[in-house]
């Protein structure tokens, strides 16, 4: 069973930044897709941003020039730079793994999934 473990969560005030983590417990991570989701409150789960196994990148309109994904396949692990923090990117952050290498948008094409480490920006 593969394991999904995010960190780097917390409070920072609008304009701040966080770098969010995703170790990911599997010998063969670098063929999986790497994708980062948020869970606001009221909403829909939302694609935040995306990385194939080649690293192509996707992502979301909302954080295009401010967030950065990224993976270290030695170090089994994928990151989300965000900068410019904004009140409404406050969210639970979740890391999924999606086998074959491939993003997709929708969050039940992923076949794996951490808990979650929550993001609060205050204004």
């Amino acid at each position: 069973q593969v394991q999904l473990v995010e960190s780097g969560g917390g409070l920072v005030q609008a304009g701040g930044s966080l770098r969010l983590s995703c170790a990911v417990s599997t010998l063969t991570f670098s063929r999986y897709a790497m994708a980062w989701f948020r869970l606001a409150p009221g909403k829909e789960r939302e694609l935040v941003a995306a990385i194939s196994s080649d690293s192509n990148t996707y992502y979301t309109n909302s954080v295009k020039g401010r967030f950065t994904i990224s993976r270290d396949n030695a170090k089994n692990t994928v990151f989300l730079q965000m900068n410019s923090l904004k009140p409404e990117d406050t969210a639970l952050y979740l890391c999924a793994a999606k086998d074959g290498g491939r993003w997709f948008e929708l969050a039940p094409d992923y076949d794996y999934w951490g808990q979650g480490t929550q993001v609060t920006v205050s204004s």
